[in-house]
């Protein structure tokens, strides 16, 4: 195994060393006589002018170049390129492709253009006239943080990117391969990539008024850790502000731990993710620091007996991976977030999916008192002084109005089960914890009073006991 590894390494760096001798003899004008592949520049007006974005751009070009000469060129500026051609509203120094610092197009710019319904936001804002969402603008005042840009992680940050969000961190160390063209987003031109970088170039062209800041490591490691956990308590959309919510779509247990710890240490709200080995399942989970449970309070097996993920791992055998699961997980982790977030809908502390029922389910897990975390008890002690401080609401008791205060006929509604029968007919109740109580008993079996009956014994046959039946 390890041979081939290094075969392949050192093909690789063979091909990678052989495409750099040919950029630079085709850079020094070594070409292959024209024989290659013709270039645009070369191609007919016809062929290039068949582009209508390129077409009126040429067009624009050479207006301005008349006016220039019947003028002066003096009188003219430059037309505008870049961002500054796709949205009007900027100024210059706004151009997101010199400087991805400065401040982009606004929302308004984005999404008013010519007068009309914004053709970016249109369909996003017609949530707010539908009543659905109260202020969805809000929603660029958000950051939100994702952990694993894989198959689940990179259609999330895609559909956050195409809902407006206001800035995206991205944390991943793996890069793009042609085994993960079977998933969504990824294209096979960005084979060799970080995952990290070949999402941001992706989520720029399709959202430009996302902020995006991308870190390509590990958070496992000590180093790593430490900058993860300041990225999340100081990388908001204002210098020095927290993110608003972290999300796991990691594949594995000791990434998702590391995130458990470091959002309870910071009290930082997260919600959880996964997808199971043979594709058909998966789930979400909000986990808020000291109000609901946190990974650490119910731990998988594996986590709870310390056992090494690596291990569990079979040589040649891989999970198995379906995009239509990883999409529906995806959909409702951003449906979860948007909730979340923008406040509207119930927002699922867990909710689960088998793609083999199409079975949904829900629930909501209470902290552990015991658990392992001691920030997480930490959390729980703060969250318990919080509820406590509170004003209290005072419970009133309406009482049952009466219908029918007179009862000129004297009817009554009487039992037609005995006090007495109705004891008979309940079991023993049994000894339950406190609060549980049972919704009926099992009514305990009671013996056959009937006699037994017997009959003497004639000495008959069959035959003449059915004449005697005929005859009668």
């Amino acid at each position: 195994m390890a041979e081939s590894v290094e075969r392949l390494q050192r093909r690789v760096e063979e091909l990678e060393r052989e495409l750099a001798r040919e950029r630079s003899r085709r850079a020094l004008g070594g070409g292959d006589g024209g024989g290659g592949r013709a270039r645009i520049e070369k191609m007919s007006p016809e062929v290039v002018d068949s582009n209508p974005y390129r077409r009126r751009e040429r067009e624009r070009e050479k207006k301005t170049s008349m006016m220039r000469e019947s003028h002066g060129s003096a009188a003219f500026c430059s037309p505008p390129s870049g961002d500054q051609a796709r949205y009007p509203g900027m100024r210059p120094d706004q151009d997101s492709n010199r400087d991805p610092s400065v401040s982009r197009p606004t929302l308004y710019q984005l999404s008013h253009t010519g007068g009309g319904l914004p053709p970016f936001y249109s369909r996003l804002m017609a949530l707010k006239r539908m009543g659905i969402v109260s202020d969805y603008e809000k929603i660029r005042t958000f950051a939100v943080a994702i952990v694993g840009v894989g198959g689940v992680g990179s259609v999330t940050a895609e559909m956050l990117t195409r809902c407006g969000i206001g800035k995206l961190l991205l944390f991943d160390y793996d890069k793009v391969e042609l085994a993960n063209m079977n998933r969504l987003f990824f294209q096979p031109h960005q084979a060799g990539l970080s995952k990290v970088q070949a999402a941001e170039h992706t989520l720029r062209n399709i959202n430009p008024d996302v902020l995006f800041e991308v870190h390509n490591y590990n958070i496992t490691t000590v180093e790593n850790f430490q900058h993860f956990m300041d990225r999340i308590s100081n990388g908001g959309l204002e210098d020095g502000k927290p993110v608003d919510l972290v999300l796991s779509c990691v594949d594995n247990f000791e990434a998702r731990m590391a995130i458990n710890t470091a959002c309870n240490e910071l009290g930082q709200t997260w919600m959880e993710s996964g997808v199971s080995e043979n594709a058909v399942s998966g789930h979400i989970q909000l986990i808020i620091p000291g109000e609901s449970a946190c990974f650490a309070c119910a731990p998988p097996l594996v986590v709870a007996a310390n056992i090494d993920e690596k291990t569990l791992k079979r040589e040649g055998v891989c999970a198995a991976s379906l995009p239509t699961t990883m999409g529906v997980v995806a959909g409702i982790l951003v449906q979860n977030v948007l909730k979340f977030l923008l406040k509207f809908g119930t927002v699922s502390f867990y909710l689960g999916y088998n793609a083999m029922q199409d079975f949904f389910p829900t629930m909501s897990m209470k902290p552990n008192p015991q658990c392992d975390d001691r920030n997480c008890r930490k959390q729980q002690e703060e969250y318990k002084k919080k509820v406590a401080a509170l004003p209290k609401k005072e419970v009133v008791q309406e009482e049952e109005e009466i219908i029918h205060e007179d009862n000129e006929w004297g009817i009554e509604l009487v039992s037609e089960v005995s006090e007495e029968e109705l004891k008979n007919s309940s079991g023993p109740v049994p000894d339950l914890p406190e609060g549980i109580t049972v919704a009926y008993t099992v009514p305990q079996k009671q013996e056959d009073s009937v006699p037994d009956v017997t009959v003497e014994d004639s000495g008959e046959s069959l035959e003449d006991l059915m004449a005697k039946m005929k005859n009668m």
